[in-house]
């Protein structure tokens, strides 16, 4: 009987999950942003002629979910009657099929809900879950919380959620700075560090918002605090400014998690620009393209600690050579029936094949459009 098994179906849908409250970090207190009330997803389902299934998911913050959606729909029936094994040339098919508008940002971000189904569809097929289908070092992932840490919140309910987080088995925590006045900065990370003590792994995220002179002056300031590191405290693609801070500051410079393309993070891996590099799967194509560049991350030696998306980036962490962190958004939660485990600072990856996760009725509820194509 022949082994070979061909794609047959595939569903794109698009979906917005409401956040109990709006959210602001820093771009918001500068008058970049507004607060961010959704997030829309573009999911792929993809099933084949011998009944194997595969989901992924990308996503958008504020703006763009619409394109992405808009993107996969007009290149996804090329899917149809194609080998699922095949998923890096599949991706350089669709990839071609949408070139003219490039090949980062929305054009790969759409891509990548299908890359992560093919990924999610092979491992299950496997019988396996994906870090160990990938080749995993770990069971488990260390784990930090972000989402108690945002600037809508006082200080006196961030050191609660820390509190909470700590007691569900979350390993560190992170606060979100990067306000116009950098001693209200200072003073919400002096509350956190007192609230959680010396020993618990502290990070902050200025989210892009510091020039070089202050980002420069508030590391200093800062590093009494016994960071884990310091994110994004420049503009993302100010790879010079970022090695810089990197060379003169003792506490480690994170970022990359808005760049959207293995050849903007070859940018800021040559220049040296970070300690600890920060990809997000969706955002640069899926899991083909975050592969890529984590060959390229671990030849430099650096630390790992990829951006939201955790049902993904913890498998994707847990095969990474070097000892990496997962951030943990509850978020998502909602969207799925299964719910990962954390236990003593660490985030383990269930035994589940594949990703782990099925769609819940209520991210079926949040559905607002969808398509689907058939052999």
């Amino acid at each position: 009987m022949s082994s070979v098994d061909l794609i047959r179906h595939v569903k794109l849908s698009t979906a917005r999950l409401p956040l109990a409250l709006p959210i602001s970090d820093a771009k918001v207190f500068t008058g970049r942003q507004k607060p961010m009330t959704e997030v829309v997803f573009l999911f792929a389902e993809i099933t084949t002629e011998l009944g194997h299934s595969g989901v992924g998911f990308s996503y958008s913050k504020r703006a763009g979910g619409p394109a992405q959606y808009a993107h996969a729909r007009e290149v996804a029936e090329g899917l149809i009657g194609e080998d699922p094994n095949d998923i890096a040339r599949i991706y350089t098919k669709l990839l071609w099929a949408g070139a003219s508008v490039g090949r980062s940002g929305v054009a790969t971000q759409a891509l990548a809900a299908v890359d992560i189904a093919l990924y999610d569809l092979k491992a299950k097929r496997a019988g396996l879950p994906l870090a160990k289908f990938l080749g995993s070092y770990r069971d488990s992932v260390r784990t930090y919380n972000t989402s108690g840490g945002f600037l809508n919140a006082s200080l006196d309910e961030v050191k609660a959620r820390a509190t909470q987080s700590l007691e569900e088995g979350i390993g560190g925590i992170k606060i979100k700075v990067g306000l116009p006045d950098s001693k209200e900065d200072l003073r919400r990370v002096a509350g956190i560090r007192d609230h959680i003590g010396p020993d618990v792994p502290l990070m902050v995220d200025a989210n892009q918002q510091w020039d070089r002179a202050a980002a420069l002056r508030l590391g200093r300031r800062l590093e009494e605090f016994d960071l884990v590191w310091i994110e994004e405290p420049l503009d993302a693609y100010d790879f010079e400014g970022h090695a810089h801070l990197a060379q003169v500051l003792d506490t480690p410079i994170a970022t990359g998690e808005m760049l959207a393309s293995v050849a903007e993070h070859k940018g800021l891996i040559a220049a040296n620009g970070c300690d600890i590099i920060q990809p997000d799967a969706p955002r640069v194509g899926g899991i083909t393209q975050f592969l890529r560049l984590a060959a390229l991350a671990d030849e430099r030696g650096l630390d790992l600690a990829p951006h939201f998306a955790m049902e993904i980036h913890l498998h994707l962490a847990a095969a990474y050579p070097h000892e990496p962190w997962v951030e943990h958004f509850d978020w998502l939660d909602p969207l799925f029936n299964e719910r990962l485990e954390t236990k003593d600072g660490r985030m383990i990856v269930p035994d589940r094949p594949g990703l782990g996760i099925t769609l819940s009725d209520q991210a079926r509820a949040w559905t607002t459009e969808s398509v689907e194509f058939d052999a």
